[in-house]
């Protein structure tokens, strides 16, 4: 629903413009014959040359274009697919690269865990001792 509203408007926005560009036309192409002969002598290449501006800007548009940025990296312009794909890369290698910190440090936590088990399984001290609140405090003084 947003998608039609949004192209409608975009429709009547560039009907508007066109009709007021065919008045401005209009109006210009009447006073046009008034003129004096060097101004639209002046008018005309002026003419000429921003139609050639804007075919030159239709016509890169219309190819995809590479740049080479300061750093010598290559950029592909003109949009399509590979924009797509260039901006969707980063985002994998971020995610793919977050979720193997997520699992070493994971494996970090059972090895550290293990091996807290392993010491306490092999000490000579039963693991209840360490509930024992006498054991802490024993633990806490200095022992000469």
């Amino acid at each position: 629903m947003k998608n039609s509203n949004t192209s409608t408007h975009a429709a009547a926005l560039d009907a508007l413009e066109s009709r007021i560009a065919y008045r401005i036309a209009a109006r210009l192409s009447q006073r046009a014959d008034a003129l004096d002969g060097d101004v639209a002598e002046r008018l005309r290449f002026a003419r000429e040359q921003a139609l050639e501006r804007a075919k030159a800007a239709r016509a890169a548009q219309s190819r995809p274009v590479v740049a080479v940025t300061g750093s010598g990296a290559a950029v592909l312009g003109g949009g399509g697919w590979w924009l797509k794909l260039g901006s969707a890369l980063p985002i994998l290698a971020l995610a793919a690269g977050l979720f193997l910190i997520q699992h070493l440090h994971t494996q970090a936590q059972i090895e550290a865990a293990a091996q807290i088990d392993v010491e306490l399984l092999a000490d000579d001290l039963p693991p209840e001792a360490y509930n024992d609140a006498g054991f802490v405090e024993f633990l806490k003084n200095p022992q000469d």
